[in-house]
């Protein structure tokens, strides 16, 4: 069990500076919203409905104004979802025997409201499963195809065009084990997937087929009888050379139970109000998402998702600057946004933008906090946004003023700009801006972060006992405030300089 005494802990580490008194408050926070208690804030669920309480009290005595929905602090947001909850999946060879596959750790089916309850099909490995590679051959065939995250290759959508135009039943995507800028993991912590009430899934395609991700050490057990032909595969995919297609030996068969269900989850809004009236229609946003993956599949026997560094540091930390302003206003209005369901699909900042509580053609500027992960010394930062907006700008200015260096996404294939809440403002047209700590190439930094990203990313080891560097928090916190202060008391309001990329 972690709880909160384990900020004790982290604070009390002989290789840890001391940390000033605003970055013991930040962890503090980050510890009790990441506490055992909060049980890893999934959207919708009882711990998150806690973190949301505790939120709610911090934005309160920090003297926010409410700016949720009727006069509240907070804004519903209906969802609805479909779950597998449980999954039978096997290879069956041509002499009767049978293979299992481990439901979310050898393979993951990708939930849909028509996922069939049964299938059964004989297999074709159809290469990247282009459209040049899925021929007739596919028709009535479960594909199985390497799914390359690298240009040059079929991309998700276009593998999935491409075999369904060819008759395919199912698609089976091999994890790209060569991708090794973000490589793959396993365990899933579960197969759910989450949409706006009324709108439709994410697998939810019409005419769509089944899909199924597959880690790629299970290739063997798919391809059994087919010799070492596994290995050489993934050799193959790893150096991105072309890959033949064949029929598979046996034949694939799984048993799905699908549950759904409807319901709602809550963020949190509060404003604190400018000072200069002329500025009063031009808000500028803080934002951060409160929730996380709850209760999962069980990494190392511990099964709860508690996201201390995703994200609720830096709820934590929009919280830290309103009680630094106890309601003393910049010139310009900022509102402060605890977002939910980031997690599932970016829907809670994707639902104020539908459901604005404001008017949001008032929104002049957003300031996201997510992708901060503050193990090693800041000395640059990735900016998200950067050459498409003023803000981004600013940010670059004040971030040289403390002797840190800005870059652009030196990592564009992982598209991480889209993987954050920033995104949706930056589609519409918003001026915004994400930061990543960065690293150069071979270095301990990089070392370090790989490490996180493999071992803590998304799964229960994402926790307060995690190595921070405080002094790196505390430079990015400082950063932060200034970045916040100058772009709200700036005489010009941020503007789009250029499109944001599709």
């Amino acid at each position: 069990m972690r709880h909160i005494l384990l900020a004790t802990a982290v604070l009390a580490a002989p290789a840890l500076a001391k940390p000033d008194a605003d970055t013991k408050a930040w962890l503090a926070h980050t510890a009790e919203l990441s506490s055992d208690a909060m049980e890893g804030r999934d959207a919708g669920s009882p711990g998150h409905a806690r973190a949301i309480d505790l939120v709610e009290r911090w934005f309160k005595a920090a003297k926010l104004q409410p700016a949720g929905e009727n006069g509240t602090y907070r804004q519903t947001v209906p969802l609805h979802e479909v779950t597998v909850t449980a999954a039978c999946m096997r290879v069956v060879a041509p002499d009767g025997s049978a293979a299992p596959l481990k439901f979310l750790h050898d393979i993951t089916p990708r939930p849909a409201t028509d996922l069939p309850a049964t299938l059964s099909g004989p297999m074709r490995f159809a290469g990247y499963c282009s459209t040049a590679e899925a021929g007739p051959e596919l028709k009535g065939k479960i594909a199985v195809c390497y799914g390359s995250r690298r240009a040059g290759r079929a991309n998700a959508a276009e593998r999935l065009a491409a075999v369904t135009a060819a008759g395919a039943v199912a698609l089976l995507a091999i994890d790209d084990v060569g991708f090794t800028v973000e490589a793959p993991r396993w365990p899933d912590a579960y197969a759910r997937a989450v949409a706006h009430e009324g709108t439709a899934l994410p697998g939810d395609v019409p005419g769509g087929l089944p899909q199924f991700r597959l880690n790629g050490a299970a290739l063997e057990r798919l391809m059994a009888g087919t010799g070492r032909l596994a290995a050489t595969l993934l050799t193959e995919a790893t150096y991105h050379r072309d890959l033949e297609a064949f029929d598979l030996p046996g034949r694939f068969a799984a048993k799905l139970t699908t549950v759904q269900r409807r319901f709602t989850s809550q963020q949190v809004i509060g404003l604190l109000p400018g000072t200069d009236k002329s500025k009063a229609g031009e808000v500028m946003l803080l934002g951060a998402h409160i929730d996380g993956y709850g209760f999962g599949e069980p990494v190392n026997g511990d099964g709860l998702y508690n996201g201390t560094l995703d994200d609720a540091g830096y709820v934590a930390l929009l919280a830290r600057l309103a009680e630094r302003r106890r309601g003393k206003g910049f010139a310009r209005p900022v509102l402060f946004a605890a977002w939910t369901a980031e997690e599932k699909g970016l829907l809670g900042a994707r639902w104020w933008l539908q459901h604005p509580t404001l008017p949001k053609e008032q929104l002049v500027g957003v300031i996201n906090l997510d992708q901060l992960r503050p193990l090693f010394p800041l000395k640059a930062l990735t900016l998200h946004g950067l050459g498409q907006n003023t803000l981004a700008d600013t940010a670059k200015s004040v971030a040289e003023s403390l002797k840190i260096e800005i870059r652009p996404d030196r990592e564009p294939e992982r598209n991480l700009i889209r993987r954050v809440d920033s995104w949706p403002f930056m589609e519409v047209g918003i001026p915004a801006v994400n930061f990543v700590f960065a690293y150069n190439p071979r270095t301990e930094e990089e070392r370090i972060y790989r490490d996180w990203y493999q071992r803590r990313y998304h799964r229960p080891q994402d926790d307060i006992s995690t190595p921070m560097d405080l002094d790196a928090a505390r430079d990015f916190n400082r950063f932060f405030y200034m970045l916040v202060e100058t772009s709200a008391n700036g005489a010009a309001k941020p503007v789009m300089k250029a499109p944001t990329a599709p």
